[in-house]
C-alpha cells in the first residue's frame, strides 16, 4: 500500500517534465498509478471479502512511536474501486479531452495524480491523524485543480470557495478527532471502532467530525462550493465531484456509523441534513440550463441520499448505501464525461440551444441514457436495485423511518425529473432550435463513457457481482440469520410499487415543467431569502470588514505600541501566574561583591533617564550606559569573555544609533510624550519585575543536575579547550553556531544589496549615463545615424 502511494507521488513529480516530451499523452503515463492500484485491489479482494483485512504498519519516527498505519477492508476496497478504477478511465479520457497545445498540461497531470494518491491514502488510513493529513491534501490538490485556469476569475473564486469551506470543516473535524482519540486512548481507527468509547466528550467529538464530513460532501448549508466548482475542467468534475473527493465525507460517515450511530444526536443530525440536501439539490437541478451545473446539483442531491443511507446506522440501510455508493460513482462519472464530450463536439453545454445531438452521436447518447436511467432508478440498472433497497430499509421501520422514507421519496421523484431533463437537454431534437453542428469524437474520448455506462447495466443484470462487496461492509452491523442479498427482482413488494410511482411522478413532473414555472420562481424567491451562496459571500464580507477594523486598531504604525503590547501580554498572562503561584526561598543574596549594587544603581538610573529623555541623543547615551553597566556586571561576576562581547556589541550599536540620528529630529515628538511617558515607565518596570522574578524562580526550581557541569567536565577532554564558552559555541553546539552565522551572513548580504542598489539609483554617474543614453537616442533619430547595437 505504501508503495502504491509512493508510485502516485513519483509520477506526480515526473509529470511536468514528461509532458514536455509526451504532450497530452502524459496522461497515459500517469494512468499507470491508478491502474496498478486497481490491479492490486483486485488481487486483494478475495481475502478482504473473506473477512481478512490487510493491515500495513510502517515505522515513521520510532523514538516517538509514530507509524504509518494503513488498512484495506471491505469499505476501503469499495472506495479504492471507485477512486482508482474510475480514476484510470478519467486519466485515459484526459489524453484526448485537452487540445494538444493546451497550456499547463504537465502541471495539471501532476496535480491530478497527486490528488489520486491523496484520496487513496485517505480511504486506506487506519489512524485518525494520518486520515486528517490525507484529507487536507485532497483539499489542497482540489484547490489547484478547480483553479487550473488561473486567468479566469470565476475559476479562482470557485477554487477559493472550495478551499475555505473544506479546510474550515477539516479543522473542525481535527478537533473532533483529537477529542475522540483522547476518549478512546488511541488514534487507531480500527481499535476505536472495535471498542468505541461512550459518554464524556464523545458526542461533541462526533458532531465536530460530522461538520467536517458535511463540508467535504457538500451537504446543506455547505453545498454551494460544489456547483461553483464546475468552473474546473470536466475531467476534474467527473473524478473529484463524482467518484472521489465528495465521497470523502460520505466515506467517513460510513466508517464511523456502525460504532457511533446510536450515540447522541448522530441519527437526527445526519438524517435531517441528508434529507434537506437531497431535496434542495434535486429542486435546484430542475432549474439549471447548463448541463454541468444540472449534474452538480444532482450530485449534491445524491450525496444527501448517500448520507442518509450510510449514516442511518442499520444493516439494511448500509446495504442500500454501499450499493448506491458504487452505482453513483458509475453513473455520475459517465454523465460528467458525457457533458465534456458534448461540449467538446458542439462547443456548448447550454441545453436551450443543443438540438439533435443524440442522432449525430448515437454511441455517446446510448451510454449517457444508461447512466441517466440508473440515476433515476429504472430497471434493470444498478441504480434501481440500490434505490429499491433504500425504500425497503425505511418502509419496514418505525415512525421516524417512515418520515425519512417520505423525504427519500420526494428526493427520488426530483431525481427522476432532472434525469429526464438531462437526456432531453443534451440529446433531444427541440422544436424551434436549429440542429447543432457536431464533429466526430475520438474513440479514446468515447471509450471511458461507454465502459462506465455499460458497467452500471452489467451490475444491474448481475448484482451478484457487487453483492459480496456490499455485504462485507454491512457485516460491520452484524450478520442476521437471513441475509437480504442484492437482486433485480424481489417479487411484488411495496418498495417496487413505490419505485414505479416515483418514476411515474418524476416523468409527469418533467412533462409539466413549463406549467410549474411560476411555482419554481416562487420557490426560488423563498430559497433566495436563505440562499447559501449569499450567506457565504456575506460571511466573507463580514470577515473582511472585521479584519480591517481590527487591523486599524492593532496596527497603529507605532513600534513602541507594538513592543508594549507584546511586553504587557507576557506580564499579564504568565507573569501573574508566576507571581501568584510561586514563593522565593530565604537564602537569596543581594550581591556577591560590594561593587555590584553600585553598578546596579547606575544601570537603574541610566534606564530611568532613558525613559524620561526628551532628546534622542541623550536617550542613546543613557541607553549605552545601561549596556556598558551590564558589561561591568559580567566582569564582576567572572565572565570577561561575555563582558568583551557586550562591550563590542554596545559600541557598534551606539555607532549605528549615531548614524541614524543624523536622519531624525533632535527631540522626540511632544504631541504624545507627556501622556505616554508614565505608561512606558510602568510597562518597562513591570517587565523588569517579571523577568527578575522568572530568573530567580527558574534558578530555584531546578531539580536535575545543571547541564553546565557536563560542559565543565567534558570541555577539555572532549572539546580540547579550557575556555568552556568557546568550546560550547564551536564544538558542543557547533551546528547551532553555524546556523546563526549563516543567518547573519544572509541578512548582511541582503542589507548590503539594498544599500548598493539605493546608491546606484541615486549616484550622479548613473544619472550621467542616463542622460548620455537619452542623447544618443535622440541622435539616432537624425538622418544617417547608425543603427543601435543591442547587447543581450
Amino acid at each position: 500500500m505504501l508503495a502504491l502511494l509512493a508510485l502516485h507521488l513519483a509520477l506526480a513529480l515526473l509529470a511536468p517534465a514528461a509532458a514536455a516530451r509526451l504532450g497530452r499523452s502524459v496522461f497515459l503515463l500517469v494512468a499507470l498509478a491508478p491502474a496498478a492500484t486497481t490491479a492490486w485491489a483486485a488481487t486483494s479482494a478475495a481475502a478482504v471479502l473473506d473477512g481478512r483485512p490487510r493491515p500495513q504498519a510502517t515505522s515513521w519516527v520510532p523514538g516517538l512511536g509514530l507509524t504509518l498505519d494503513l488498512r484495506l477492508d471491505a469499505l476501503a476496497l469499495l472506495m479504492v474501486t471507485l477512486v482508482s478504477g474510475i480514476g484510470t478511465l478519467v486519466f485515459l479520457y484526459c489524453a484526448r479531452y485537452f487540445p494538444a497545445d493546451a497550456r499547463g498540461l504537465g502541471r495539471f497531470a501532476g496535480v491530478l495524480t497527486a490528488f489520486a494518491g491523496a484520496m487513496l491514502g485517505l480511504v486506506l488510513a487506519d489512524d485518525l491523524i494520518l486520515l486528517y493529513v490525507f484529507w487536507e491534501l485532497t483539499s489542497v490538490t482540489s484547490y489547484l485543480l478547480i483553479g487550473f485556469d488561473d486567468e479566469d476569475a470565476e475559476s479562482r473564486r470557485a477554487a477559493q470557495q472550495a478551499l475555505l469551506v473544506t479546510v474550515l470543516g477539516g479543522l473542525t473535524m481535527l478537533v473532533g478527532f483529537v477529542l475522540l482519540a483522547q476518549a478512546a486512548g488511541t488514534a487507531s481507527l480500527s481499535a476505536i471502532l472495535a471498542d468505541p468509547p461512550r459518554g464524556g466528550t464523545v458526542p461533541v467529538a462526533l458532531l465536530l467530525i460530522l461538520v467536517g464530513a458535511f463540508t467535504k460532501s457538500a451537504q446543506v448549508p455547505f453545498h454551494p462550493w460544489l456547483p461553483s466548482a464546475m468552473a474546473a475542467p470536466t475531467p476534474v468534475s467527473a473524478y473529484l465531484h463524482a467518484a472521489a473527493m465528495v465521497k470523502a465525507g460520505v466515506y467517513l460517515v460510513a466508517r464511523l456509523a456502525p460504532a457511533f450511530a446510536v450515540v447522541g444526536l448522530w441519527r437526527p443530525v445526519v438524517l435531517t441534513v441528508g434529507l434537506a440536501t437531497m431535496v434542495v439539490g434535486g429542486w435546484r437541478a430542475l432549474r439549471q440550463t447548463d448541463l454541468k451545473r444540472l449534474l452538480a446539483f444532482g450530485t449534491v442531491s445524491q450525496l444527501g441520499f448517500l448520507m442518509v443511507l450510510l449514516g442511518a446506522g442499520t444493516r439494511q440501510a448500509a446495504v442500500a448505501g454501499a450499493a448506491l455508493l458504487l452505482a453513483h460513482g458509475l453513473f455520475k462519472a459517465t454523465l460528467f464525461l458525457t457533458v465534456g464530450a458534448v461540449d467538446h463536439a458542439t462547443g456548448t453545454r447550454d441545453l436551450r440551444v443543443l438540438s439533435g445531438v443524440g442522432r449525430q452521436l448515437p454511441v455517446l447518447a446510448g451510454a449517457a441514457t444508461l447512466a441517466a436511467l440508473s440515476m433515476a432508478g429504472v430497471p434493470p440498472l444498478l441504480g434501481f436495485i440500490s434505490k429499491e433497497a433504500a425504500y425497503e430499509a425505511f418502509l419496514s421501520g418505525s415512525g421516524t423511518d417512515r418520515l425519512v422514507f417520505v423525504g427519500l421519496f420526494v428526493g427520488s421523484l426530483l431525481t427522476a425529473a432532472y434525469s429526464a431533463r438531462f437526456l432531453w437537454g443534451a440529446f433531444a431534437s427541440k422544436p424551434g432550435c436549429a440542429r447543432t453542428q457536431v464533429h466526430t469524437l475520438s474513440p479514446v474520448l468515447l471509450g471511458p463513457v461507454v465502459v462506465l455506462g455499460a458497467a452500471g447495466l452489467l451490475l444491474g443484470l448481475a448484482p451478484a457481482l457487487a453483492d459480496p462487496l456490499v455485504q462485507a461492509y454491512a457485516d460491520g452491523y452484524g450478520t442476521p440469520a437471513e441475509v437480504e442479498h442484492l437482486a433485480l427482482w424481489h417479487g411484488l413488494t411495496a418498495a417496487l410499487a413505490w419505485s414505479v410511482l416515483t418514476l411515474a411522478l418524476g416523468a409527469a413532473l418533467f412533462v409539466v415543467r413549463e406549467r410549474l414555472s411560476g411555482l419554481q420562481r416562487s420557490a426560488g424567491r423563498l430559497l433566495g431569502a436563505v440562499d447559501a451562496d449569499r450567506s457565504y459571500e456575506g460571511t466573507l464580507s463580514l470577515l473582511d470588514r472585521l479584519a480591517r477594523r481590527v487591523t486599524a486598531l492593532a496596527q497603529s504604525g507605532s513600534l513602541p505600541v507594538y513592543l508594549g503590547t507584546v511586553v504587557l501580554t507576557v506580564v499579564l498572562l504568565p507573569g501573574v501566574a508566576l507571581l501568584t503561584s510561586t514563593r522565593l526561598t530565604d537564602d537569596l543574596q543581594g550581591w556577591d561583591r560590594p561593587l555590584q549594587p553600585i553598578v546596579g544603581v547606575v544601570i537603574v538610573v541610566a534606564a530611568v533617564a532613558t525613559a524620561r529623555a526628551h532628546r534622542r541623543f541623550t536617550a542613546v547615551l543613557t541607553l549605552g550606559a545601561v549596556g556598558y553597566g551590564t558589561a561591568v556586571m559580567f566582569v564582576l561576576q567572572g565572565g570577561p569573555d561575555l563582558a568583551l562581547t557586550q562591550f563590542l556589541v554596545e559600541t557598534l550599536t551606539l555607532v549605528l544609533f549615531m548614524f541614524v540620528l543624523r536622519r531624525l529630529p533632535a527631540h522626540f515628538s511632544r504631541q504624545h510624550f507627556q501622556l505616554s511617558q508614565t505608561v512606558r515607565v510602568a510597562v518597562a518596570g513591570a517587565a523588569g519585575v517579571f523577568v527578575t522574578t522568572a530568573v530567580l524562580v527558574a534558578g530555584q526550581a531546578r531539580t536535575a543536575p545543571p547541564a553546565s557541569r557536563a560542559y565543565l567536565e567534558q570541555s577539555l577532554p572532549e572539546g580540547g579547550g579550557r575556555n568552556v564558552v568557546n568550546v560550547v559555541l564551536v564544538d558542543f553546539r557547533g551546528f547551532d553556531t553555524l546556523g546563526e552565522i549563516t543567518v547573519l551572513v544572509v541578512a548582511a548580504l541582503g542589507v548590503a544589496s539594498l544599500v548598493l542598489a539605493a546608491r546606484r539609483r541615486t549616484s550622479p554617474h548613473a544619472e550621467g549615463e542616463t542622460a548620455v543614453m537619452a542623447a544618443g537616442g535622440q541622435a539616432l533619430d537624425e538622418p544617417g545615424a547608425a543603427a543601435p547595437v543591442v547587447v543581450p
